[in-house]
C-alpha cells in the first residue's frame, strides 16, 4: 500500500506539472490575451509598456512560466490583472461554498442513487426500476441551466416557497436553517442529474455480477437472497461505480458553475465564469488548477478504495492487480 501511495503521489505530481503548462499555454494562445486586458483609451503607449514590464508581461513566455509556478509552490496564486487584487482573497471564501453546495448534492446523489440502482436490480422492470428510468431520462435530456429556471419560476416565483438565488437572505448571513432553504433548490437540480447516472451505472453493475456463476452458486446452497446480495455481489459491484464517481468530480464542477450562475450562488464556479467574461487568465489558471487537484485526489481514493472493498485487488505488489 506505501509503494502505491507513493508511486500515485509522484504520477500525480507529474500530472499537476503538465495541467500547469498546458493551461498557461492555452490561456495565454487565447484571443485578446493578458495584455489586451490594460489595454485602455486613457493610457499612453510608455504607460502601457511601463505597466506590462511592472507585471513581469513583457517577458517571454517561458519565463513568466516558471516565475508563476514558482510563486505557486510558495502559496501565491498571483494577483488580478485589473485590479491587482491578490487572487487568494477571492478565491478561497468562494471554495467554501461551492465544497457545501457540491458536497451536499454528491452525498444525497449517493445515498439515494446506489440502494435504489441495487434494489431495481432485483426487480427488474418493477414500478420502482420503471420510476428510475423515467427519471433517468429526464435528468439525462434537461439542460442544468434550464431546469434550474423552471424551479426558480414555480417554488420561488409563483409560489413564494423557497428563496430565489443567493447563499442567505439578507441580514441572515451564517443561520444554517437559512443556509438549508437556500440549498434546496440548487441541490435538487445538481442531484436530478448525477442521480440518472448513478442508478443505470449501479443497477447495470449489479446485474453484471448477479449473473455470475459464484452467485447463482450461493444461491443454489440456499443462502438468503438478502446475504447473496449485499454480502456476495455488492462488493464486486461497487468498483465501477467508485470508478464513475472518481471520474465525475469534474462534472460535478461544472454542473455547478452553470448552477451557481443561475441561482447566483457566491462559488467557485460562478467565480470562473465572471473571470472568464472579464478575462482574468490568472484566476481562471487558479481555479484550474485547484479542479485539477479534486479531480487527481478523487481517483487516488478511488483506487485506494478498491482494495477496501475488494481484498483481491493488491495495491503496490507484485503479482497482484493494481487498480
Amino acid at each position: 500500500m506505501t509503494e502505491f501511495f507513493i508511486r500515485r503521489t509522484l504520477q500525480s505530481v507529474l500530472v499537476l506539472f503538465l495541467i500547469t503548462l498546458v493551461t498557461f499555454g492555452l490561456i495565454h494562445a487565447a484571443p485578446g490575451g493578458p495584455f489586451q486586458i490594460m489595454l485602455s483609451p486613457g493610457l499612453t503607449p510608455e504607460a502601457l509598456q511601463m505597466q506590462a514590464h511592472n507585471m513581469g508581461l513583457d517577458r517571454p513566455l517561458p519565463i513568466q512560466y516558471f516565475s508563476w509556478l514558482g510563486d505557486l509552490l510558495q502559496g501565491d496564486l498571483g494577483y488580478t490583472f485589473k485590479n491587482h487584487v491578490a487572487i487568494g482573497d477571492i478565491l478561497w471564501p468562494t471554495i467554501k461554498n461551492t465544497f457545501i453546495l457540491m458536497g451536499v448534492a454528491w452525498l444525497l446523489t449517493l445515498i439515494i442513487a446506489i440502494p435504489w440502482g441495487i434494489y431495481n436490480s432485483t426487480k427488474e422492470y418493477s414500478l420502482s426500476d420503471q420510476t428510475a428510468s423515467f427519471i433517468s431520462y429526464i435528468g439525462f435530456a434537461m439542460p442544468t441551466f434550464w431546469f434550474g429556471i423552471i424551479l426558480q419560476q414555480i417554488f420561488s416565483i409563483k409560489l413564494d416557497w423557497l428563496p430565489l438565488a443567493d447563499m442567505y437572505s439578507m441580514d441572515k448571513e451564517g443561520q444554517v436553517g437559512n443556509l438549508l432553504l437556500h440549498l434546496i433548490l440548487p441541490v435538487t437540480v445538481l442531484t436530478l442529474g448525477f442521480l440518472a447516472a448513478y442508478v443505470k451505472y449501479s443497477r447495470a453493475s449489479m446485474l453484471e455480477i448477479l449473473d455470475q456463476d459464484y452467485v447463482r452458486t450461493a444461491r443454489a446452497k440456499g443462502v438468503r437472497e438478502g446475504k447473496v446480495i449485499y454480502k456476495h455481489a455488492l462488493r464486486n459491484a461497487l468498483i465501477p461505480v467508485i470508478t464513475i464517481v472518481a471520474l465525475d468530480l469534474p462534472l460535478l464542477v461544472a454542473g455547478a458553475a452553470l448552477t451557481e450562475s443561475v441561482f447566483n450562488w457566491p462559488g467557485m464556479g460562478r467565480l470562473f465564469v465572471q473571470m472568464a467574461v472579464a478575462r482574468e487568465y490568472s484566476v481562471l489558471m487558479a481555479i484550474t488548477l485547484l479542479t485539477s487537484v479534486i479531480v487527481i485526489l478523487g481517483n487516488l481514493l478511488a483506487d485506494l478504495l478498491y482494495a477496501v472493498v475488494d481484498p483481491r485487488v493488491q495495491l503496490g505488489k507484485k503479482g497482484g492487480k493494481s487498480a
